[in-house]
């Protein structure tokens, strides 16, 4: 197995964990998307199908591994054909998951039904005033970094413009070779500072939106729940900081290479160690944390009769929120670990094609 395969095996299997243990991460309120009691999340019938989700999902993790094991071998000589087959797997691992997922989802969906759940317990929405006065996240101006580095990036390129070679290498294979050059042009050696802003700024937003999402606090447990809540977005708020910077540097030390002399397996090695210390990161914080801060150990309140209001009727597939009357943008995933969109709002929409246009324009006008 060369180093590229190793690398991107080492990505996978986190990935593949993560995505295995799925629902012990969501909230105990929710289970495959459908909201529950957050008693019967613990039930022995419960339990065994969060059990059967992982066995599922687990052996088709072992099936997409063991078939691009296979196929890496077939294509080790062309890098190019190993970036396709991986992508194709990827994207089949993504399609078939998220059908086992759907196939829990509608088992629960009609568990929900047939036990009826609620009918004995009231059901009401809860508003704490208090959560809007606490510190949900870290200021944005640690963004201010970030920029700076960008803007320094910037002006060491212009100032170093005749030392850039007139062909710059825009791709490495992993034997640290350059399998793809651009022409050197004001606009093509400033692609990578003005992506170095965008990203910072994507970044920016995502911090924002972690602070202003949708509050959301059990009923049953309100002062628990706002809590770890709290927590949950303020840790979530630090990982993004320190991503935006960590990834900023490293484009950075790709944009100085074109004009000092670093050594090209750096080049190649560092955007992988990258990727498996974001996903690692991430792991370590989704399993510490949990979805809302669920796994977070706080003092506990007082448990009652009350639950949260059942909204199954707005997330489509147990995944997708749709409510044109909550004025929401942003709120937490009900299957998953993190924040998604209320699509029923065009500027959902709007936001989602912006972020894509911007990323997929800039190499196209800034690459020539």
């Amino acid at each position: 197995m060369n180093m590229g395969i190793f690398l991107l095996v080492a990505i996978m299997v986190p990935v593949f964990i993560l995505l295995m243990f799925t629902p012990y991460w969501t909230r105990k309120t929710e289970s495959f998307g459908v909201s529950i009691p957050e008693d019967i999340y613990h039930t022995p019938e419960i339990k065994a199908m969060r059990k059967q989700y992982v066995w599922a999902v687990g052996m088709l993790s072992a099936v997409v591994m063991g078939t691009f094991l296979l196929l890496s071998e077939a294509f080790v000589q062309s890098e190019d054909m190993l970036g396709i087959v991986f992508s194709i797997i990827i994207v089949a691992y993504m399609i078939v998951g998220f059908l086992i997922y759907l196939h829990f989802h509608s088992k629960m969906k009609a568990r929900k039904k047939e036990a009826n759940w609620s009918e004995e317990k009231s059901q009401l929405v809860v508003i704490d005033t208090r959560f809007r006065k606490e510190k949900l996240t870290y200021s944005n101006l640690w963004f201010l970094l970030p920029f700076a580095i960008a803007i320094g990036t910037m002006v060491i390129t212009l100032n170093a413009y005749e030392l850039i070679p007139e062909k710059i290498p825009m791709q490495y294979n992993f034997s640290g070779e350059v399998t793809n050059y651009a022409n050197k042009s004001y606009r093509s050696v400033l692609l990578t500072p003005i992506m170095q802003v965008y990203l910072t700024l994507l970044f920016l937003l995502i911090n924002t939106i972690i602070g202003r999402a949708k509050q959301q606090v059990s009923a049953n447990n309100p002062e628990k729940s706002m809590q770890q809540n709290i927590i949950f977005r303020r840790r979530w708020s630090a990982f993004n900081i320190i991503t935006g910077m960590a990834l900023t540097l490293m484009l950075s030390l790709t944009q100085l290479s074109y004009i000092y002399p670093i050594n090209q397996q750096i080049l190649t090695i560092m955007p992988l160690i990258f990727s498996f210390g974001i996903v690692l990161g991430a792991i370590v914080l989704v399993v510490t944390t949990g979805q809302g801060g669920s796994r977070v150990k706080v003092s506990k309140g007082e448990n009652g009769s009350i639950i949260d209001r059942d909204d199954d009727k707005y997330w489509k597939m147990g995944q997708f929120y749709f409510n044109k009357n909550d004025p929401a943008l942003f709120l937490e995933k009900r299957f998953g670990v993190g924040w998604t969109n209320n699509w029923a709002h065009p500027l959902s929409w709007i936001i989602l094609l912006v972020i894509i246009g911007i990323a997929a324009g800039l190499p196209i006008l800034l690459g020539g």
